[in-house]
């Protein structure tokens, strides 16, 4: 059993889940279900071996903030 990461934000009326060990993301109208959609999303990425090799292990996380003039 392996520990996935994630965050979710809020883009638009949506709220968008995505993987922080790989790169699957996903969305759902409450937190609640973008989280289980991800993990949905996880099950079917995972269903291939070669994705289990993609697979980042990933410590400790920090969630921070920059502002970028561009």
């Amino acid at each position: 059993m392996k520990t996935l990461k994630y965050v979710i934000f809020k883009e638009g009326k949506h709220f968008v889940s995505q993987c922080l060990n790989v790169d699957v993301a996903s969305f759902g109208a409450s937190v609640e279900e973008a989280a289980k959609n991800l993990k949905e999303a996880l099950d079917l990425y995972f269903e291939d071996d070669q994705a289990k090799l993609k697979y980042r292990k990933i410590q400790d996380t920090t969630v921070g903030e920059l502002s970028l003039r561009f």
